[in-house]
């Protein structure tokens, strides 16, 4: 069904500009959402606000009672909890599923390869001063980051080095300063022009790591027209450019 039609079909002659629909997203999406808000407006006349930060971060927010009207988190295990404590309309749909992997900056002194032989030899070295990973307190990407740290042998001998971002965007930022010898950051954001211009980047194996399961539903209290973008996220016009970003979509 095309986009207009479905507009229609689910509310008739509702007015898009009553309603600004606001969306909390993990940062691994801030690119890729940009651009899908970008079309969805274009075409529909709806307007969104984006927010991005550390999905840990808004599951505290919504528990306190943020009025966001569509969460998009980077871990589905929030959903699930926000779903079980009546926080949401139901327990909501798998999105993407995302990847992490080692960026540098340009001219850092790390080798890059998949199995991270290069990090390990940089700390062997001495050469590792700061490293930059999202909080793995409350950011999906953050404790990803650590299993696969972990899973190479390096967590323990890196963790003295370690430069917390508040979300995987700020780690990011951090990984391509040029005040870090590097980081592990998102597929999403290393491969946007903003970023990848900035510094090297390598996937690493995702067997190292739980799945990057990302999960998105609507809130309770959320206006009727938040549906239509939840509805967008999974038309074919939206998932091409998510998989522009290195988003995995899922089956389901």
């Amino acid at each position: 069904m095309a986009l207009a039609s479905l507009c229609m079909a689910l509310f008739g002659n509702f007015s898009s500009a009553q309603t600004m629909i606001t969306v909390a997203a993990a940062s691994d999406l801030k690119f890729a959402l940009e651009e899908v808000a970008t079309q969805f407006e274009k075409n529909t006349g709806f307007k969104l606000r984006l927010i991005f930060g550390s999905s840990g971060n808004f599951y505290s927010q919504i528990l306190q009672g943020a009025p966001f009207h569509i969460f998009m988190s980077a871990d589905e295990n929030l959903i699930f909890k926000l779903a079980d404590s009546a926080h949401t309309t139901d327990r909501g749909k798998l999105y993407a599923f995302g990847r992490i992997g080692l960026m540098t900056p340009k001219g850092s002194i790390i080798e890059l390869d998949p199995e991270l032989s290069g990090l390990r030899k940089a700390v062997e070295n001495g050469q590792i001063k700061r490293f930059a990973l999202a909080n793995p307190a409350h950011a999906p990407y953050g404790m990803r980051a650590k299993e696969a740290l972990e899973r190479a042998g390096l967590w323990d001998r890196l963790e003295p080095f370690l430069v917390f971002g508040e979300n995987v965007s700020q780690a990011a930022q951090f990984a391509i300063s040029g005040s870090t010898q590097g980081g592990i950051i998102a597929y999403s954001l290393a491969i946007a022009p903003q970023v990848a211009l900035r510094g090297n980047f390598v996937l690493i194996p995702d067997s190292w790591h739980a799945p990057l399961a990302q999960r998105m539903v609507i809130l309770r209290g959320a206006p009727d027209a938040a549906k239509t973008f939840y509805e967008y996220l999974s038309t074919p016009d939206a998932q091409s450019i998510m998989m522009k970003y290195g988003f995995i979509m899922p089956k389901e």
